[in-house]
C-alpha cells in the first residue's frame, strides 16, 4: 500500500523527502513553492538533484505535486485568471524539473459568473498550458466539496471539463474522500462505496483515477462543508474507511491531508490507516 502525507518543503524542497521518511511514508505530496504567494524563485540544480536522488534511493515514487492556493482557473476576473494560467504553466515546469509525474489542481470558483463561464475558463487555461508544457506531467483534477461557487464537485462536472480539453489524455482525477462525502457521495458502507465507484466508472472511467486524498469529513453527507477531519474521527468514520480501503480506492496511492491540531498527529493517522487496512 502506497500511503503518505502532504509534507513541507521548508528549508529546501529535498527536505520534504526526509520529513516523509520520518513519518513512515512511502509516497508523499508537496507544494513546489510557497503556496500563499504569486512570486517564487527558480529551483536550483543542486536542490532538484538532491530531491530526485532521495526519492529514487528511498523508493518514494510516485510523488505528487499540488498547485498553490492563490490561482483560480475558473475566475471571471482577467487579472487573476492570467496570473493563474501563468502559475499553472510554471508549476508544470517545476514538477518536470523535480521529476514529479502528477500535479493536483483545484478547479477554482466561478465567483457567481456561472458554471458555463467557469467551464470555459478552466478548459481554456489547461489548453493554454498544454501548448507550452512538454507532457511529462499529468494534471489531476481534484473534486471539490461544492461549497459556494466552486467547480468540480460532481463526476459529471469533472467529465464535462475533461471531454472538452484538446488533450484529455494528459489529465486524470484526484479523488478526495472528504470532498466527495461533503458533495453527496456516500462512503460509509460497502454498498455506498461500491455505488459511488460504479457511478465514477460509468461517468469518467476508473482508469482516470490516479490518486486518493484520504481525509475524514467534519461535515455531514451532502453538507458541502470542506473541512477535513482525522481518519475515523469524522462523519465517514472507521467503518467507512475500512470500506474505502477494501475497495479499488485502496489500491491507489493514498495521500492524507488531515488536520494539524492537538487532537492527534500525522503518525497516529498513518497508524490508523494501516490498522484499518490490516483488519480487511
Amino acid at each position: 500500500m502506497k500511503v503518505g502525507f502532504h509534507v513541507s518543503i521548508e528549508g529546501s524542497v529535498d527536505k520534504a523527502v526526509d520529513r516523509a521518511l520520518k513519518l513512515g511514508c512511502n509516497t508523499f505530496q508537496v507544494f513546489t513553492r510557497n503556496p500563499r504567494q504569486w512570486m517564487t524563485r527558480a529551483l536550483t540544480s543542486e536542490e532538484t538533484k538532491a530531491f530526485t536522488e532521495k526519492v529514487q534511493v528511498n523508493d518514494m515514487k510516485p510523488v505528487f505535486g499540488h498547485m498553490a492556493y492563490l490561482p483560480n482557473l475558473a475566475s471571471p476576473r482577467d487579472a487573476v485568471y492570467s496570473r493563474s494560467v501563468t502559475t499553472l504553466t510554471l508549476e508544470l515546469e517545476r514538477c518536470r524539473q523535480l521529476e514529479i509525474p502528477y500535479l493536483v489542481i483545484h478547479l477554482g470558483s466561478h465567483l457567481g459568473a456561472g458554471v458555463e463561464i467557469g467551464f470555459t475558463r478552466i478548459v481554456n487555461a489547461i489548453d493554454q498550458t498544454f501548448e507550452v508544457a512538454d507532457g511529462s506531467v499529468m494534471l489531476l483534477l481534484e473534486n471539490s466539496a461544492g461549497s459556494g461557487n466552486s467547480m468540480g464537485s460532481s463526476f459529471e462536472q469533472l467529465e464535462h471539463i475533461m471531454s472538452r480539453l484538446s488533450e484529455s489524455e494528459r489529465v486524470g482525477i484526484c479523488f478526495d474522500t472528504c470532498h466527495a462525502f461533503a458533495a453527496g457521495y456516500d462512503l460509509r458502507s460497502q454498498k455506498a462505496v461500491e455505488g459511488t465507484l460504479r457511478a465514477f466508472d460509468t461517468i469518467i472511467g476508473f482508469e482516470k483515477l490516479k490518486l486518493v486524498h484520504l481525509n475524514d469529513s467534519k461535515g455531514d453527507l451532502n453538507s458541502h462543508i470542506d473541512r477535513h477531519e482525522h481518519i475515523g474521527a469524522g462523519r465517514i468514520g472507521d467503518e467507512g474507511f475500512r470500506n474505502v480501503l477494501k475497495s479499488r480506492l485502496g489500491q491507489l496511492p493514498l495521500i492524507l491531508e488531515t488536520p494539524k491540531d492537538e487532537k492527534t498527529g500525522d503518525i497516529e493517522n498513518l497508524r490508523k490507516v494501516h490498522a484499518l487496512a490490516s483488519e480487511l
